[in-house]
């Protein structure tokens, strides 16, 4: 994820974050899996599990932040070294975020559960969206260590048909609200459940914009596709 410098000390903090940023993306990753199967399987020990994990997650966040702040007190970075730190800070973030989602979804399958869900309810259907969002997630964070603005443009594209899936899903749902009134309760679980899955490939969005901020030195959030495709083009990166 660095660069070379002139201090191979620093070269060395930013390789040692870098590597604790992968791990806690690794923990992450596994959590939307576990919360995956937990929906797939409507089982509540594994639901258990996922829930777990997010105390670890969050101390992760904690300790790399501060690793970050003690590195640009002592080195007072510039230009592209400063875009990093502040990205891999945001990227953490981020992954904190996705770490969240996974949390909602285990609660959420908990609450099927003992509501009863009618097996009747498209549940396994979230299980397309769901593999999206886990395979968006790992490629980000594989582009983040390579800092591949290739990869990073096609995360954003990719997201995209998380989005198809979520609307196609709900539009679904209402359908069986309004014929079975019994499905209300279970049908907003799952919405809500489906809600999380997709705020999942909108955090692989965020650290796929940060790839293109660290690399071009330039903000594509709320930006068009066509801009952000003209940005990567550019023969020159901002410094």
């Amino acid at each position: 994820m660095s660069e070379k410098h002139l201090s191979s000390q620093f070269d060395s903090e930013l390789n040692a974050i870098s590597s604790r940023v992968m791990e806690m993306g690794g923990i992450v990753e596994a959590q939307i899996d576990h919360a995956i199967d937990a929906l797939a399987d409507l089982d509540t020990q594994i639901a258990d599990q996922v829930m777990e994990t997010e105390l670890r997650v969050n101390a992760m966040e904690v300790e790399i932040d501060r690793e970050l702040l003690s590195i640009i007190a002592r080195r007072q970075p510039a230009a592209r070294d400063l875009r990093l730190l502040m990205a891999i800070s945001k990227a953490t973030a981020n992954l904190e975020r996705a770490g969240d989602e996974a949390h909602k979804m285990a609660r959420m399958v908990k609450s099927i559960v003992n509501g009863g869900m009618a097996r009747t309810l498209p549940g396994n259907e979230l299980r397309v969206a769901a593999d999206l969002a886990s395979a968006l997630l790992r490629k980000a964070l594989h582009a983040l260590a390579r800092l591949d603005t290739n990869a990073a443009l096609s995360i954003l594209k990719e997201d995209d048909l998380i989005d198809s899936e979520f609307d196609g899903f709900v539009r679904k749902l209402v359908t069986y609200m309004m014929e079975d009134p019994r499905t209300i309760s279970a049908s907003l679980d799952l919405v809500f459940l489906a809600k999380a899955i997709e705020r999942i490939g909108d955090h692989a969005k965020n650290i796929a914009e940060l790839i293109i901020y660290i690399v071009k030195g330039a903000d594509v959030r709320h930006t068009s596709m066509q801009d952000i495709e003209f940005t990567l083009q550019r023969d020159e990166s901002v410094s």
